[in-house]
């Protein structure tokens, strides 16, 4: 069946356009509250935050849908997205809701959910629940109705967590390092976590306004990260994105390593220490130097779908523990349900300390092929992928680049954009093929207007 409104991860959309609107994600609380009733007779959501301004709106609407569906309510506050994941599945949750629109600005919200497990939704609830949104909304019996309480330490449950999560006997004491938090999710606990270990942190992205979360900072705008790190003289700088579930790294001369590096790192030391489970698994969109410098040590890469579920799909379907996406998703199966990027931060702190080493020499082995993205704004619900001339297009790149290269178009889970990707040998040629061809695509698409890009 096809959806209509959850996409890759979850429910997205422009704050007061359908779906993201006050009276939808009302509905949508009620709903998902028939849906677990159904399966879990009277349970309890917990429900967690960003720190967007629209989170208030969402937070009233989801807690008064539940209720009226006779579900308890317990509200986390800001937390990040790994965060909820855990605690649903320690407090005994029937299920976490994620109010978020993790890397994207404060004009854009969503709605994302763990099941009881800690794990995302799987297909057959997300339909049971759209199902649900067709039926007219009954509310319970008075008495019947769904409390709602805080759970004040959250956050501290939340820090312990990450700190029991460290590889065995990590000790941060001496370290030096600069914590972006994208005014986001994550901007107590994050800092709180290396701290608590010994590090010697400076606090970026902690002041969060309502508006600022993602603005010129965390994972997707890593520019005042860099410079902070050598400003401070830090050892390594870390930044994740707005909801906490993504993370890149600044090494001590600014550099950026980004979550196919971060990947390399932990899969190699794992394999040192014996205790790397399965293949890595990566996505369409993961670098291929990641691949061979993977087989260079006989481990097994598989690639997904782009979006953190399918990688922990082909993560369990295969018995793996560790995976990720090239923009910092890492999932780390041995130690949480989700992406963490706290967690995953300090897996690779761990190889930096137990080596001895700064993080730019951890990436030995492991030499990054030159990638260009170019977006491509397309009409929400447009198809651009299902036009053979675009197919023809690609096709013949693709020709051209033989063993090479790498092509790679598709649609955006969480924004109306279409992603071009080139990989290759030589930057320029790289750059200007994706151009080029993010240019026809444009033209096919009947586009106009200039697209953005970045490197990947």
């Amino acid at each position: 069946m096809t959806r209509r409104y959850f996409g890759t991860d979850g429910i997205r959309g422009r704050v007061g356009e359908p779906p993201i609107t006050a009276d939808f994600v009302l509905k949508l609380g009620w709903a998902v509250g028939r849906v677990i009733g159904a399966r879990h007779g009277a349970g309890e959501v917990l429900i967690g935050k960003d720190t967007r301004l629209s989170n208030y709106m969402f937070e009233s609407a989801l807690e008064s849908g539940l209720s009226a569906a006779g579900i308890d309510i317990r509200l986390l506050g800001p937390m990040p997205t790994p965060g909820i994941a855990y605690l649903t599945r320690t407090l005994g949750a029937s299920a976490g809701i994620v109010i978020s629109a993790s890397h994207n600005g404060h004009q854009d919200n969503g709605i994302k959910f763990f099941s009881a497990d800690g794990f995302k939704l799987d297909d057959a609830a997300e339909l049971a629940i759209e199902a649900q949104l067709d039926e007219p909304l009954a509310t319970v019996e008075s008495a019947q109705l769904g409390k709602a309480t805080r759970l004040m330490d959250a956050p501290g449950r939340y820090i312990e967590f990450c700190k029991a999560a460290r590889p065995a006997g990590l000790d941060l004491r001496g370290l030096r390092l600069v914590v972006d938090c994208a005014n986001g999710a994550g901007y107590q606990v994050g800092p709180a976590v290396f701290e608590e270990l010994g590090a010697t942190v400076i606090r970026r992205g902690t002041h969060p306004d309502g508006l600022n979360i993602n603005v010129d900072c965390g994972s997707t705008h890593p520019a005042g990260l860099q410079a902070a790190v050598i400003e401070q003289g830090a050892d390594a700088g870390i930044a994740l994105d707005g909801d906490g579930d993504r993370v890149i790294m600044v090494d001590h001369r600014g550099e950026v390593l980004d979550g196919d590096q971060l990947l390399w790192i932990i899969a190699a030391e794992r394999a040192r220490q014996g205790t790397l489970r399965g293949p890595v698994v990566g996505t369409q969109m993961s670098n291929l130097g990641l691949e061979r410098a993977l087989r260079s040590l006989d481990i097994d890469f598989h690639r997904a779908r782009v979006g953190d579920r399918y990688v922990l799909e082909m993560l369990r379907e295969h018995a793996g523990t560790l995976g990720g996406e090239s923009s910092g998703h890492i999932v780390c199966l041995d130690c949480t349900t989700t992406g963490d990027g706290t967690v995953s931060a300090l897996q690779v702190l761990g190889a930096m300390v137990r080596a001895g080493r700064p993080l730019a020499d951890l990436l030995d082995g492991m030499t990054a092929m030159p990638q260009h993205r170019v977006d491509v704004p397309i009409e929400r619900g447009s198809r651009p992928m299902s036009d053979a001339r675009i197919t023809r297009a690609v096709e013949a790149l693709e020709a051209e680049l033989g063993e090479r290269g790498r092509v790679l178009l598709r649609a955006s889970g969480t924004e109306p954009l279409l992603r071009v990707m080139v990989e290759g040998e030589e930057a320029a040629q790289v750059e200007a093929k994706a151009r080029a061809l993010a240019a026809e695509v444009r033209a096919l698409c009947g586009v106009t207007e200039p697209a953005g890009a970045n490197v990947n």
